[in-house]
């Protein structure tokens, strides 16, 4: 009764119709159920005839049995209206229902955290192996495919400058051999000296 007084007046309008409903079938049924009963005893002599009560107490039984057919669906249909009354406005079960799911999915979240994480510390120490291995394995050292990006563009940078000062000394060659051109300059004017020489 506290919890009928804590509903809304409407819900609790609808509590007391469905109560009322529930007492009406069960009331109708147990009547007609006693009334068919009463029929099946042997009449007393009348002045009606025998075939004449029969018929009329035959007719009799089959509405009644429909009044109980009828009341046996209303109240199914008022187990179905009280499910349905508890699946729409029973808050606290369904509240219990979503924490218990809420529950579950945590639980299965925190599984799932825990698998990652171990997953990751094993790639880390299987990737720590794999380049300790790596990079002290004699085929990695002192080669420019081997080596990071960065130093291998640094060598061939240092490549480069060095190729460039080998081939200035080749271009610059031809001023050393102007000394012996020279020198034959003086040498011919020397050979022609005797002539103005022998002249005079």
């Amino acid at each position: 009764m506290a919890q009928q007084r804590a509903l809304p007046q409407s819900k609790e309008t609808l509590l007391q119709s469905y109560n009322k409903r529930l007492k009406d079938d069960v009331k109708s049924i147990m009547d007609n159920f006693t009334e068919i009963i009463k029929t099946a005893k042997t009449p007393d002599e009348t002045q009606v005839s025998r075939a004449t009560q029969g018929e009329q107490d035959n007719y009799e039984m089959h509405v009644r049995a429909a009044n109980i057919v009828r009341a046996g669906e209303s109240l199914m249909k008022l187990v179905s209206d009280l499910k349905q009354f508890l699946i729409l406005n029973d808050f606290p079960s369904v509240n219990e229902a979503i924490d218990q799911r809420n529950q579950q999915l945590r639980a299965l979240q925190e599984e799932g955290d825990r698998k990652l994480i171990a997953l990751r510390d094993e790639i880390s120490i299987d990737l720590y192996e794999l380049e300790e291995e790596y990079y002290s394995s004699s085929s990695s050292l002192c080669e420019a495919n081997d080596l990071p990006l960065c130093e291998a563009y640094w060598r061939l940078d240092l490549d480069t400058d060095s190729a460039d000062g080998l081939s200035a000394p080749v271009l610059a060659s031809p001023e050393p051999s102007a000394g012996p051109l020279q020198a034959a300059a003086p040498a011919h004017s020397h050979a022609g000296g005797p002539g103005p020489t022998e002249h005079a």
